[in-house]
């Protein structure tokens, strides 16, 4: 393979990972703005570089003419979630999309690596549109929690510093730590219900505000400017009471008061 030809030949995987990460983001502020949680908490992305792709085919014994075929994880997608109860929910949000296949998966939550590693892997067909045409991409989406992301970024990286070679007193304390995050994600899930009250609570609070603060600000060009000042120092009183029944109400009002607005300054025919 020409090495001018790298750019070229990953360019598809860009897009595909570009693609997905918005459209995973999608799913986290439909989620969020309706009011509801959301499942995923973070996406990101990337495509290997060529260095790590030629150093993968190496190990793997992968000729360079078939590393397109065989490597399944040139594009990556890395879905974080809170709890380990979200990973499942997103994989079956995966499976039951129209735009991408599921091809291949690999539970490593319920079947820990040695080293410690745990995670969720789902590949998937992806369809690119370039502009020589349609282009099928294999992407590896893998999902897993908060926790154990820190684990997996930190044992990266000493993989990356002693080449797959890291000490043992090292390596002990990894699996150490792994340990950790087991327990962290148990702890995490004992409390679980409480935790995802409060951020509903929050995320519910917020959209109210921001609905409030838009309604005000159409109610500008409709009403006085007295009128305006009383229904702000209305909403500033009813904000730091903290309650999110009186809110709603306020919002509900301010509703009917916008309405009436907009019917006055209709022309009568």
């Amino acid at each position: 393979m020409e090495i001018q030809l790298w750019r070229e030949i990953l360019m598809p995987y860009d897009i595909a990972v570009k693609e997905l990460i918005v459209k995973f983001e999608h799913l986290i502020y439909e989620h969020r703005s309706s009011g509801l949680y959301s499942p995923i908490e973070q996406v990101t992305g990337r495509v290997k570089t060529v260095s790590s792709i030629l150093d993968k085919a190496q190990k793997k014994h992968i000729a360079i003419d078939e590393i397109e075929k065989r490597l399944v994880d040139i594009a990556g997608v890395r879905i974080i979630c809170q709890f380990v109860e979200d990973i499942p929910k997103v994989v079956e949000i995966i499976r039951n999309r129209s735009d991408m296949e599921v091809v291949r998966e690999r539970d490593y939550i319920n079947h820990m690596k040695e080293s410690g590693y745990r995670s969720y892997h789902v590949v998937v067909n992806y369809r690119v549109q370039m502009l020589t045409g349609e282009r099928e991409i294999k992407v590896e989406i893998q999902i897993r929690t908060l926790a154990m992301n820190f684990w997996s970024t930190i044992e990266h990286s000493l993989q990356y510093k002693y080449k797959k070679n890291i000490p043992d007193h090292i390596r002990e304390k990894l699996t150490n730590a792994a340990n950790a995050v087991i327990s962290l994600d148990q702890e995490m899930s004992a409390v679980r219900s409480e935790i995802m009250d409060a951020q509903n609570s929050f995320q519910i609070q917020a959209n109210l505000v921001s609905n409030i603060l838009n309604s005000i600000q159409n109610l500008y060009p409709l009403s006085n400017k007295r009128e305006i000042l009383k229904i702000q120092d209305e909403f500033y009183r009813i904000y730091e009471m903290d309650d999110i029944e009186q809110l709603t109400r306020f919002s509900r009002e301010l509703d009917i008061i916008a309405e009436g607005y907009r019917a006055q300054s209709v022309p009568q025919e």
